[in-house]
Parts: structure tokens; C-alpha cells; sequence
């Protein structure tokens, strides 16, 4: 259903009155086209401490793009960006930020050598300046390490700030549309940090704000890897493939290159054969609950292609009901549809070896398994589930080179988000950061992240698409 709040905003008698009336004027959020040749362009600032590892692998990735690299002529890091610039064969500018002329689209911090609170001073050093310079769509990214591998307990305390000061960051950059993020890098996975640097940076990332990932160490070599199609020769399933955001899943991991089969219940069978024609991929029309579901999902892999690369768990349903008044079956349904089947279908591919190696495993929780939300205990309840799902099998699977992680949709405009009363869906919209609804397509591009090869250092990690919602953690 059409954003009312947002056709305002396409006539300029409807932009003045609504900054007249102090309401908020969201800016349109720039997404990934396939005409684009870098994932980032323009201005990109650079810095940290002087002690930061992670110099070469900021200048080795931006390298690979059209940004014009930049770092502060008074920046304790320049020294170390200059020799990691030389290596990667990108030009870095020393500039002076503070002036007039000085914009940026980009903003990467490197947060590694942050070792005690005093030296938090570094972010107000590198930021300040430069806050009232970003672009419309820009991308603010922070590294830092893991705190729960800090052995002293100062680096530990200090680098958990971070995520406070990030957290913050995006709030006041909603308003041009921009987004912040952190990225935490353990020792020895500097070269893994590569997959989230690009995603962050780019437009995949528009309703991706707020956010915290987890990089750790994991055998891939990004040497010659096909970052346009980074899943060529790819088997994928995408289950609730029929439509909305499944559909967006399929066509998103088509794009990508990989050979996508897409399935749904055998009553949306015209629509799965649809969505599977226009990708060229397959489809399975199949129960998920049916307890054969998982056995003949497990054998038509096998058969049909020698094994499965990434399983994407979309298939959910609702029903909702206040936890006094609801029936018996809404709850079995959902706790089954939503959990359950996901975990018995991960045990049939695991159990027979059809994920193959280097598998990816994504789902797809909620912010309601975040958060919780009124009237939905149920679907709360077994949203919840997949982010422990997650937690409880990253290290389990990790043995297997095989990741799992989940994304967390916030406000998403699908038909289901439409048949929400007005004033409810309308209050959905503005309840984050960026003041608007997320796309399906945002929900897939975070899932293309976690489901590239590249990205195999990202395990147990759970991240909303939610335009950095207000409600929740």
C-alpha cells in the first residue's frame, strides 16, 4: 500500500508543510542497482589510532572501488594508511577535513587500537569534525575487536563503548538517509573483514542501521573472487520463495548467480512456479511441516544437484492472538511453521551431508523475536528461537566450515505490513531512524551478505533490517 506520509513528500508544497509543522522529511534511501560498477563512490574518510591492524585491509578493499580515499593530514593513523596504500596500490589524500569545501560519503574508523576508555577520545576526534560533512546516504562504519577476546579488562570495557557510540552515530545521521555500523574483527581474521566492509559501505545496506557483526577467523581467499556474482555456481533454497520477501530473496540470489530453487506450499504453486520461471531456478512445492518435509527435501538435493550450497529460512506464518485468548492450534502452527521444521530440515542436510562444504545456513527472524510484540507471544516466541538456533549451532557448524546466521526484519513493506490498520502501519513507518519503511529487497541483500562465500568469517551473528527501529535492543 502506498506510503500516504511519503507522497507528501513528492510535491513541494507537501515538503514545506511538513517542515513547517516540524514532522520529519525522510530522504529517499539509495539501493543497489545493477549498473552500478563500485560499491561505494565518492569521498571516503579514513583514520583510528596509530595502532590500529586493520589499515591494510580498509586500503586493499576501498581500492577496489571509485571512492576517492581520504585521511586527515593530522591523523595519528595517516602514517600507517600510507604504507597500507602503497601495498594496495589506491591513492590516499591527506586533507584537512574541517574544510568548507570537504564532504564524504564514506566514514571508516579504525577502532582496533583502542585499548583503554581514555583513548575513546579518538572517535570524538575523528568524528566531530566531520558529522555536518556527510553526504545523503552516506555509510559510517567502526571497527573494532571483539571485546569478549580482550584479555585486559580496560580493552574490554573499552571496546564494548563502541557500540554505544555507534548506536548513537546512526541516530543522528537518520535524518540524510545515512547509516552506521560496527563491525567487530578478531586477531588473525583481518582479511575476513573484507565482505562486511563492502556490504556496509554500500547501497545494499540502506535499511541495514545500527547494526553489530562479528568477523571471525575462517579459511576463504578473496584472491580473484567474482564480487558481482559472488554466488555462481551456487545451489540455493529459498523456502516462502511464492512471494514478498521470499520472492525478493530468490531474485536477489539469482542476480548474485546462483541457481536458486524456490519453495512454498503446494497452494501457492502457480505463484512459486512463476517466481522460479522469471529466475530461471526451480521450484518445490512442499509442506515444510509435513514430517516426510525434511527426508524429501534432503533426498531432491542429492539427486538432483550432488549436494545444496545455502539454505535460506524464510517460510513463516502469524496468528495472532493475546496469549489469554488464544487457541491451541494458532500456537502449535506457528511454533511449527516458524522453528521447528527449520530445525528438523537443518538436521536431515546436515545429518546427510547435503549442505556441502563451506555451506551457509540464513534465517529469517523478526524484531518481534527481538523486542516481543503485543498479541504475537507465539510468533515472538519462535522468532526468538531461530536467533537461538543461531547462537546455539554457529560453533557446532563452524567445525563443518559451515556458517549460520539470521536477519531480523523490522517494518518491511509487504502485503502483510498493508493490511495493518492505517494509523498502526503509518506509526511502523516513522518508528526508526531513517522515518520509513523497508523494502523486501533489503531484507534479501542482507541475506546476500551472509550467504557469500566471502563472507565466512560471519557466524552467530543476527542483524536487524529495521532501519534502526526505536523498539528493542
Amino acid at each position: 500500500m502506498a506510503d500516504i506520509y511519503q507522497s507528501l513528500l513528492s510535491s513541494s508544497v507537501g515538503r514545506k508543510f511538513l517542515k513547517t509543522v516540524s514532522l520529519p522529511v525522510p530522504v529517499d534511501l539509495e539501493r543497489h542497482s545493477q549498473a552500478q560498477t563500485s560499491f561505494i563512490t565518492g569521498n571516503v574518510l579514513v583514520g583510528g589510532p596509530a595502532n590500529g591492524r586493520l589499515a591494510d585491509i580498509i586500503s586493499s578493499t576501498l581500492a577496489d572501488s571509485n571512492a576517492q580515499v581520504q585521511v586527515a593530514q593530522d591523523s595519528p593513523a595517516k602514517d600507517a594508511f600510507d604504507k597500507s596504500a602503497a601495498k594496495a596500490a589506491v591513492k590516499i589524500t591527506a586533507i584537512d577535513p574541517t574544510a568548507e569545501a570537504a564532504k564524504f560519503k564514506g566514514l571508516v574508523f579504525d577502532g582496533t587500537g583502542i585499548e583503554n576508555s581514555s583513548q575513546l577520545r579518538s572517535l570524538y576526534d575523528f568524528f566531530h569534525p566531520v558529522m555536518k560533512k556527510i553526504q545523503n546516504n552516506g555509510r559510517l562504519v567502526v571497527l573494532g575487536v571483539q571485546p569478549e577476546s580482550c584479555k585486559d579488562p580496560a580493552q574490554q570495557i573499552a571496546q564494548r563503548a563502541l557500540e554505544g557510540f555507534v548506536r548513537t552515530l546512526a541516530k543522528e545521521v537518520g535524518k540524510k538517509g545515512s547509516v552506521a555500523q560496527l563491525v567487530y574483527v578478531a586477531k588473525g581474521a583481518e582479511k575476513q573483514a573484507e565482505s562486511a566492509l563492502r556490504f556496509f559501505l554500500s547501497p545494499r545496506s540502506a535499511f541495514v542501521d545500527g547494526q553489530i557483526v562479528r568477523i571471525g577467523k575462517a579459511k576463504f581467499d578473496t584472491t580473484d573472487f567474482n564480487w558481482n556474482q559472488p554466488l555462481k555456481d551456487k545451489v540455493v533454497l529459498v523456502t516462502g520463495a511464492s512471494r514478498g520477501i521470499g520472492e525478493a530473496i530468490a531474485n536477489t540470489m539469482a542476480r548474485d548467480g546462483a541457481k536458486v530453487v524456490c519453495l512454498d506450499i503446494p497452494a501457492a504453486e502457480a505463484d512459486l512456479e512463476r517466481v522460479a520461471s522469471e529466475i530461471g531456478g526451480a521450484s518445490l512445492a512442499l509442506d515444510i511441516t509435513d514430517p516426510e518435509a525434511p527426508a524429501k527435501i534432503a533426498d531432491y538435493f542429492k539427486k538432483e544437484f550432488d549436494g545444496l550450497d545455502v539454505i535460506i529460512h524464510n517460510a513463516g506464518v502469524t496468528r495472532d492472538k493475546t496469549i489469554g485468548g488464544m487457541p491451541e492450534h494458532f500456537w502449535d502452527m506457528v511454533i511449527d511453521i516458524n522453528l521447528s521444521s527449520e530445525e528438523r530440515i537443518n538436521a536431515a542436510l546436515l545429518d546427510g551431508d547435503v549442505l556441502n562444504d563451506g555451506g551457509r545456513i540464513v534465517c529469517v527472524s523478526s524484531m518481534s523475536g527481538v523486542a516481543g510484540n503485543f498479541g504475537q507471544s507465539n510468533y515472538a516466541t519462535s522468532k526468538a528461537g531461530v536467533i537461538g538456533m543461531v547462537d546455539a549451532f554457529a560453533p557446532i557448524l563452524a567445525k563443518r566450515n559451515i556458517t549460520i546466521n539470521a536477519v531480523a526484519p523490522g517494518f518491511i513493506e509487504t502485503q502483510m505490513t498493508a493490511a495493518m490498520p492505517m494509523a498502526t502501519r503509518e506509526a511502523g513507518r516513522r518508528l526508526n531512524s531513517l522515518k520509513q519503511g523497508g523494502q523486501p529487497v533489503d531484507v534479501a541483500e542482507a541475506i546476500g551478505f551472509f550467504a557469500s562465500p566471502a563472507s565466512a568469517g560471519a557466524t552467530g551473528n543476527t542483524i536487524r533490517v529495521c532501519g534502526q527501529n526505536l523498539i528493542g535492543a
